[in-house]
């Protein structure tokens, strides 16, 4: 049951205030900031990145640095604008030197970023980079490998387009990954305007139901007769 927007801001500030106060992990002891997240909470995208950097670390908010900037101009680019989405990232405490999130601090800011989605309840999902993807779709195929191609997952108990895109800060290193993050994003405004995301069916469930036909008696030939 999809909740009202009051019902989600008060819970989307109960979990904000958690965050503020996290122990879960080392990072706690070297932030300024724990950055949540910002955004439109009835936002129908999140924007998923690795981790805060020292402007989002300084700030209290994500994607405010030069990766930020183009982030928003490339969302300009296909008429968005980040008012309406809701802006994340995989941790809510920039790691030292910005070096790569371990995975004691993902599985410990894990459950932040699941209760996020749970709560916007999203259509889709757009994972900006290596981190985010192989951490929601739970899949461990590199970002190069999977980049631009919808998946549909079942995140925070509802279905949602998932969206591997190149993360922004990559793009800002080399003009081709800039263009190859800008065809895909413009991707994104098909996907919130064409039909909703259907889980697959789960293969072992079609296996069981072929199992279980098979396995069926079979109606006699005057049974079949009424049916023509």
């Amino acid at each position: 049951m999809s909740l009202s927007s009051e019902e989600r801001r008060e819970r989307l500030v109960d979990l904000y205030q958690e965050v503020q106060a996290c122990t879960r992990c080392p990072l706690h002891e070297t932030r300024t900031e724990a950055v949540f997240g910002a955004g439109d909470a009835d936002a129908d995208v999140i924007f998923v990145g690795e981790a805060p950097g020292a402007e989002e670390d300084r700030q209290g908010l994500p994607f405010v640095g030069r990766a930020g900037q183009l982030l928003g101009e490339l969302l300009e680019g296909i008429g968005m604008s980040r008012q309406e989405v809701f802006i994340a990232n995989v941790l809510k405490s920039r790691p030292p030197e910005n070096r790569d999130p371990q995975p004691l601090e993902i599985e410990a800011c894990r459950p932040y970023l699941f209760e996020q989605v749970r709560l916007i309840e999203p259509r889709v999902v757009c994972t900006l980079g290596n981190f985010a993807t192989k951490l929601l779709s739970g899949n461990p195929a590199g970002i190069t490998r999977v980049r631009g191609t919808p998946q549909v997952h079942e995140l925070g108990g509802h279905a949602v387009f998932l969206l591997p895109l190149f993360h922004p800060a990559a793009a800002l290193r080399t003009p081709a990954v800039k263009e190859t993050l800008r065809g895909d994003l413009a991707t994104l405004p098909g996907l919130l305007a064409g039909p909703p995301p259907v889980p697959a069916e789960p293969i072992e469930a079609a296996i069981r139901e072929e199992e279980d036909a098979a396995a069926a008696p079979q109606p006699d030939a005057d049974q079949l007769d009424l049916f023509g």
